[in-house]
């Protein structure tokens, strides 16, 4: 007993219903699918366009020719593409040949993002990512501004201990001009030694005090670059003429940074703490007395341990971290962009969205399409055909039987056309 396959069940007629219906809905949707499709495809050659743009350095008619010229290519491209894959994705059933075309489209949207939406992006978000690159650029030169000020104010701080060891000096041969330190009064070799040495410290306490000036004049200069700077990251107008002179004002910047760190008094100071004790002019010592001897070994002494006290804290200034050294790079709107992608998430997600936007479309029609041939199950064609199918072919099958009566039978072979049949002779 043969099963009878011409009948369906209850639930296969909801099932070819629901594939109908579903295929009604994507046949209207299909008369505007291009035409989204194609307007996303402009949209983002325009964007596209403006990206390039500003990548050109020339504004001549050749440049924007071959903009125009990029931007086309992108939006045709795009265009294409997603229409490839919206008839072809959905209408294939082997699972190779989808993850095939699967892999084509990942393939592809990569493609898509590496001409077009980084442009895009820079087309969105590229004058902003310009000003955050100023702005960050000068946050480092004012770090550097900053740390080279502290370091030649921790130089000139030096200058107390410079003055509290020639004071120091300066007591002691007063002291010894009055007989206090070697019992012998006047101003003989350790009284000489210790105004050398007095005098020394004064000469160089001049000249750390000298270099204070110097030092208020160069920050305050650096400052009011830094203002400017600072202006021209939040003026209006083009960025790229802000830029121009951002960049005239870091070179200065530079140079009031270098200029603060060549006034560092902190390796003068260490040389004469090393010379402090080494250049000691004294008379031999068996021209002097036994109290003087005693006592220049006491100077001596003291000029080595003042000596290590600067040389220490000129070291101290020395070894501190010395300010970075910050030089501004240019960047255009594209490279700004993606140097700082990180703070620009919302345009780099518009700009990938407009381009990819038709990759949700094709999963739409695939899924829709498995469920179409989901709920036809094992309907055949003729369980699918609609009333005006049926009457359209009724009517065409009409047509063949009347073609087919209209036209003569065929002749046996090797018969002619024009040969009558032979009658009998009648019988006499």
């Amino acid at each position: 007993m043969t099963e009878d396959t011409s009948s369906l069940s209850r639930a296969e007629t909801h099932g070819l219903r629901y594939a109908q219906e579903l295929e009604g809905h994507l046949g209207w949707l299909d008369g505007f699918t291009s035409a989204a499709l194609a307007v996303l495809a402009v949209a983002s050659g325009i964007y596209t366009y403006l990206g390039v743009s500003s990548l050109l350095d020339d504004n001549g008619a050749l440049s924007v020719f071959a903009a125009m010229a990029y931007s086309i290519a992108v939006s045709v491209g795009i265009f294409v593409f997603w229409s490839y894959l919206m008839r072809l994705l959905p209408a294939v059933r082997g699972t190779g040949a989808r993850i095939g075309l699967i892999l084509s489209m990942l393939a592809g949207s990569g493609a898509i993002i590496a001409m077009s939406s980084w442009l895009n992006a820079a087309a969105l978000a590229g004058a902003a990512a310009v000003e955050q690159h100023l702005a960050i650029t000068v946050q480092s030169y004012q770090g550097s501004l900053e740390r080279a000020h502290t370091i030649a104010v921790s130089a000139q701080g030096l200058e107390r201990d410079v003055a509290r060891v020639r004071q120091s000096f300066a007591d002691l041969s007063e002291q010894e001009a009055g007989g206090q330190l070697s019992g012998l009064a006047g101003r003989g070799a350790v009284f000489r030694l210790l105004r050398q040495k007095s005098e020394e410290l004064a000469s160089l306490e001049t000249q750390i005090a000298s270099q204070a000036p110097l030092v208020d004049t160069a920050f305050a200069e650096g400052n009011a670059i830094l203002s400017r700077m600072r202006a021209l990251t939040v003026e209006p107008g083009a960025v790229e003429a802000r830029s121009v002179l951002f960049s005239e004002e870091a070179v200065r910047l530079a140079g009031i940074i270098t200029t603060l760190r060549q006034l560092s008094v902190a390796p003068l100071v260490a040389r004469a703490a090393q010379d402090l004790s080494a250049s000691v002019v004294l008379p031999e010592l068996n021209t002097l007395r036994g109290e003087q001897q005693a006592t220049v070994a006491s100077v001596l002494n003291v000029l080595s341990q003042r000596a290590d006290t600067l040389r220490v804290a000129a070291e101290g200034v020395i070894a501190m971290a010395p300010p970075a050294e910050i030089t501004y790079t240019p960047v255009s709107a594209a490279d700004a962009v993606i140097l700082y992608a990180g703070n620009f998430v919302p345009s780099w997600a518009g700009a990938i969205a407009i381009d990819l936007l038709p990759a949700v479309l094709v999963f739409i029609v695939a899924i829709t399409q498995g469920a179409i041939r989901q709920g036809r199950g094992r309907a055949g064609v003729e369980d699918t055909l609609t009333l005006a199918e049926f009457r359209a072919s009724l009517s065409a099958v009409r047509d063949v039987e009347i073609a087919l009566q209209r036209t003569p039978p065929p002749q046996a072979p090797g018969k002619p056309d024009n040969v009558q049949p032979l009658k009998a002779a009648p019988d006499e």
